[in-house]
């Protein structure tokens, strides 16, 4: 049978702001039969979402389809002029992308989003648009489906929108959908739910795919087949059991030992930060409950749940963003005033936080340049050459060359811009780093370079790290100490082996049976004695 998907020699190129053209896709070639879900994995710039991204006619700014034949059943992709493209995705090709949040207009009723791709190709009717949308919600696994479409985005989870996102790419029934990354930035448990929604959708429908993915067990969960990428080449491709069980090629290898690495627990220090007895709410909403931790000086402190957890709550309480409702907080030795603007310059500085979403932390209109720069000259007083020199030495502390000096927050990879993120949090040079899940939008090599990074620079300059997580893998290999969170409770603390040990706390239980397996039947498997498992931690004492 004639594959859905034909790419033949696809070639990509990004031009820099002198108009020199770089390549960044090398005469890419491959095939999806219909029914198959094929995985593009690779570390950061290796071209993965480039290639899914030409499957639809479509090149980020700065960059150009160069070469190539791109076909999709019987249509020639780049031999599409503008307006037939407009006509064709979201119709015949659907994307459903990481940030659902981001995809997703505040101001209208989730239902009328959905069926929008519907009433732009004049599909059918809005009456059965509204009921093909319900029986997608249903087959999502989304709760009270009659219903949920008259929400808005902001009334739902975010592991829900993110399902509902794939509703609005389903419901016109396109030839192929491409997954990029859409359950990265999920915690372990709403991944579960959110992946096995997926799986049986697209098992159901027998949808073609490509997942862009850097999460090797997710892959196992979802591909029939894993093309790998590096530098814009593809390097090596098989069955997903087959190149998880015996990859061939040592980049591959070293995607796949990435994910065994483990940090040896150190002895604690003095503590830099403690939090006791600390309460908060969102007006009359009260969302931490008497949570109390110590970071010690120099060490790091993995902060672990699910969404609605409270654990980006407690950073925003520990940075001045929400003041506490009852508690205290003292750091190096002395009380920390509650709200941001009672804090001094100096204590600005040797607090800084990390975030998750680079796309929303850092300003569209600025160059990296001056990204950076401004942190030296606002905490160091450094200008000019000295100015330069920091910015210079920070780009190669988070291993990024000087061409990106002039590049705008639009024209880097979603890796390169947490590094950058990155960067700026270590120009203010502080002495505790609140890091709110900053390697869950990146793949494997590149979040492992940002870890021994985080680790170098801890045992050189002596930073500690209260980092924020769902991803359990990440803080078995950089915690010296846990807190798990439910519903704004610690429910346990400690050494994380003491943590991650029996007896444990059946919420800790719950997330450590959620964290993905290499493992083809591993999801089929997993939601056997969930509920059980969740029920007995939400009875269980904090």
């Amino acid at each position: 049978m004639k594959p859905l998907v034909e790419v033949s020699d696809l070639r990509v190129v990004a031009r820099d702001q002198e108009g020199r053209e770089t390549v960044i896709v090398k005469n890419a070639s491959f095939s999806v039969p219909r029914g198959e879900v094929v995985a593009l994995i690779g570390e950061s710039g290796s071209g993965k979402t480039t290639i899914a991204l030409s499957l639809m006619g479509y090149a980020r700014p700065g960059c150009r389809i160069a070469g190539g034949r791109i076909r999709i059943g019987d249509t020639d992709v780049l031999s599409l002029s503008p307006r037939d493209l407009a006509g064709w995705r979201g119709r015949r090709v659907s994307y459903i992308s990481q940030s659902a949040a981001a995809a997703f207009n505040p101001a209208k009723s989730i239902m009328t989003q959905v069926v929008e791709g519907t009433r732009i190709h004049a599909l059918m009717p809005r009456e059965t648009a509204e009921a093909k949308a319900i029986e997608l919600f249903r087959a999502l696994a989304l709760p009270d489906p009659e219903n949920v479409g008259r929400r808005y985005p902001h009334q739902v989870s975010g592991g829900q929108l993110q399902r509902l996102m794939a509703a609005m790419a389903l419901i016109t029934d396109p030839d192929l959908v491409i997954l990029d990354e859409p359950t990265t930035a999920l915690d372990v448990t709403t991944q579960i739910e959110v992946l096995h929604a997926f799986k049986d959708v697209v098992r159901e429908r027998r949808t073609t795919a490509v997942y862009v993915s850097h999460d090797l067990a997710v892959v196992a969960q979802m591909a029939d087949r894993v093309m790998v990428l590096r530098y814009g080449e593809l390097v090596e491709e098989a069955p997903t059991r087959e190149m998880l069980s015996n990859p061939q090629q040592a980049y591959t290898k070293s995607l796949w030992a990435v994910r065994s690495l483990r940090k040896e627990e150190e002895p604690g220090h003095d503590q830099i930060l403690r939090v006791d007895a600390v309460d908060a709410a969102y007006g009359v909403l009260k969302v931490l409950h008497g949570v109390s931790i110590q970071v010690p000086r120099g060490r790091t402190v993995a902060v672990v749940g699910e969404s609605g957890s409270g654990k980006s709550t407690l950073a925003r309480v520990i940075t001045g963003l929400l003041p506490p409702a009852a508690g205290s907080i003292v750091f190096d030795g002395k009380p920390l005033a509650g709200r941001l603007k009672e804090r001094g310059k100096k204590l600005l500085q040797r607090i800084q936080m990390i975030y998750q979403m680079p796309d929303t932390a850092l300003n569209p209109r600025r160059r990296v340049r001056d990204i950076l720069g401004r942190p030296i000259e606002l905490h160091l007083g450094l200008t000019g050459a000295a100015r330069h020199q920091r910015i210079l030495e920070l780009l190669e502390m988070t291993e990024l060359d000087e061409r990106f000096l002039e590049r705008f927050p639009s024209e880097l990879s979603g890796g390169q811009k947490q590094r950058v993120c990155i960067a700026r949090a270590l120009a203010a040079e502080p002495d505790l780093i609140i890091c709110d899940e900053v390697t869950s939008a990146l793949d494997p090599l590149v979040a492992e370079g940002i870890l021994d990074l985080l680790g170098r620079l801890q045992r050189s300059h002596g930073y500690a790290y209260l980092f924020i997580t769902h991803d359990l893998g990440t803080v078995r290999r950089i915690a010296d100490r846990v807190a798990v969170m439910l519903k704004g409770r610690l429910v346990a603390e400690g050494p994380r082996e003491q943590v991650f040990a029996p007896p444990y706390h059946p919420y800790t239980k719950l997330l450590l049976s959620s964290v993905p397996e290499m493992d083809i039947r591993w999801l089929d498997g997993v939601l056997a004695d969930r509920a059980q498992i969740r029920a007995a931690a939400e009875l269980a004492p904090s």
